[in-house]
Order: structure tokens, then sequence, then C-alpha cells
């Protein structure tokens, strides 16, 4: 019986591999738009995807950022500047996208664009701090996705949304976890709608990878701006050990972040270029061992597992 089980789920282990190998034809052909192409997987993935043939483009928030791409690869791939938080800058990158891939439609959306904050606690921040992030990470996701999809319907092709492995479980308090929660529902909804339509969506969700986002300087920057304005009850409550434990543990962490982003970006091309993509990527050994099976685990585990990790405030009770 046991044989008859381990056979079944390597034949289907075996299928998937077969399947998860067949690459879309005529790449050279198709024209794929990123957002957040400064640094990152963003850049990364616009390299790599211009040494595959693919007819790259390349929004940048800054034309500097866009001159120092270009320089980097092919004539093929092109650039534009965009911020995801302006609608009008978003209305005038969808034109530029409409001109270039005319009849042919827009084969590949990736949504790569975001930023992230000190994860406070969430009594520490204001609304503002939320709308910041948010406005980045998940409505400008939306905005650019609803832009761009009637050029994506009509070449049947791909969107793909990077999440986190925070839009699993949520770890820390912030806008950060909230919007990759977020894209992770708008990624759901809208894979099942664009299925009538032969359009395929993918959401990456990569662990802690050491890009601009994840730079504990300026992470620890952000922080002590938050302790510094918050008002002197709420700093009796918390207390310096607090604030220190977490600087600490920025700093701590750090070289546990993975160098290769090309975990991250590999998943991203398969996306893009596979006849049979995943709906899921887990990118990262933190994120496929850790978080996704933390995120299948009992409430009251997490729980525990987190307050065995931190120093509680200094009026815990």
């Amino acid at each position: 019986m046991w044989l008859y089980l381990v056979a079944l789920v390597g034949l289907c282990y075996l299928l998937r591999w077969y399947c998860e190998r067949q690459v879309v034809s005529h790449l050279p052909d198709k024209f794929v738009f990123i957002t957040g192409c400064d640094s990152g997987f963003g850049s990364l993935l616009a390299r790599q995807l211009d040494m595959r043939g693919l007819r790259v483009l390349a929004a940048c928030l800054t034309e500097e950022q866009a001159k120092e791409l270009r320089a980097q690869t092919s004539d093929r791939l092109e650039t534009v500047t965009l911020d995801v938080t302006k609608t009008e800058s978003i209305t005038a990158a969808a034109e530029w996208v409409k001109e270039r891939v005319g009849d042919r439609g827009l084969w590949g959306l990736v949504n790569n664009a975001g930023i992230a904050q000190a994860s406070t606690p969430n009594e520490w921040l204001t609304k503002q701090d939320f709308v910041d992030i948010l406005n980045v990470n998940l409505l400008g996701v939306i905005e650019v996705t609803l832009s761009l999809l009637p050029l994506v319907r009509k070449a049947r092709g791909r969107v793909v949304n990077v999440s986190s492995v925070m839009g699993r479980v949520s770890l820390f308090g912030g806008g950060y976890c909230i919007s990759k929660y977020g894209v992770e529902a708008f990624s759901d909804s809208l894979r099942r709608e664009l299925s009538y339509f032969g359009v395929k969506v993918a959401v990456i969700e990569p662990g802690f990878f050491n890009t601009s986002i994840t730079n504990s300087e300026r992470l620890v920057r952000s922080f002590q701006e938050k302790w510094d304005r918050l008002s002197l009850e709420v700093k009796q409550i918390y207390g310096e050990k607090f604030l220190a434990s977490y600087m600490e543990r920025l700093v701590v962490r750090k070289p546990l972040f993975s160098q290769d982003l090309s975990l991250v970006t590999n998943c991203m091309e398969h996306a893009l270029t596979a006849c049979h993509p995943r709906t899921r990527y887990s990118a990262g050994w933190d994120a496929k061992l850790l978080y996704l099976p933390m995120s299948y685990l009992p409430t009251f585990l997490v729980d525990a597992w987190m307050y065995w990790r931190s120093l509680g405030p200094a009026k815990a009770l």
C-alpha cells in the first residue's frame, strides 16, 4: 500500500517537474513592464529578462536610475519614470506602454515597486505612516494593474505581484504586513476574474533578502524617529530596553538576510515565461522552511514563538 502511495506521489512530482519546464514560444516578441527597477529585484529582473531576449519596459522612480539601467542592458530595453503613488504618473506611463506594445498587447506586468518602514508597535504610528506605505505597496499595485489590464488581456499575458512572507504571517506592526496581505487578497480575486480571459496571475512571496528595503541603518533611523516623537507616557510604558533590544536585533539579523537576489528573480522569470506558472512562489529558504509552515500553525503557537523571541514592554503585565 505504502509503495503504491510513494509511487503516486513521485509520479505527480515528475509530472509537475515536466510541466513547469515548458516555456512559452516567441519570447523575443513579448513585452514585459516592470515597476521599481531602480534597484534590488526590479533592476536584476530587468537585466535578466533582457538577456533572455524579451522586450523589457522598465519603470524607475528617477531618470538617474533609469539611465544607469540602460547602460547595463541592450538597446531593446526601454525605461520610463514612474511614481506609483501619483495617478497622473501612472496614466502617462500606461500611455507610454500602449504606444510601444501596439496591437500585440502587454505579455507581462510585474508589480515590484515597494517600500518598508521601521516595524514599530502600531501604537507608535500615525494614520499617515500607514497611508504612506499603503499608497506604494497596495494602492499603487492596484492602480497600475487596472491601468494596464486591457493590454495584458489583449496579449492573454501574465500579472506578477510581489508580496512577501509577511503577507502570510504578520510578525510586526505598521503598514508593511497590512499592505502585503492586501496584495495577496487582490491577487487572488484578480486571478479568478482574469482566468476567463486566459490571463494568469502569480504572487511572489520572498523571505528576507539584503535589498534597499531591508537596509538596517535606514530602518534603525526610522525606528529612532518614531521613538523620539512618542509621548512621555508611551515611552515609559515600553522603556529604553525595548528600544535597545529592537535596534540590536536589526543589526544582528542583517547578516542572515540572503544576498542572492536571483532566488526571487528566477521565480519572477518562471512566472512570466513558463507555460504552466505556479500560483505562488516562496523565494528563499527562510520562506520555505520557516514562514510558510508558520502560516499554517495554530495561532497560539505562533504567538508563543513571538513572545519567546522578543523582549516585552517595560510595563507589560
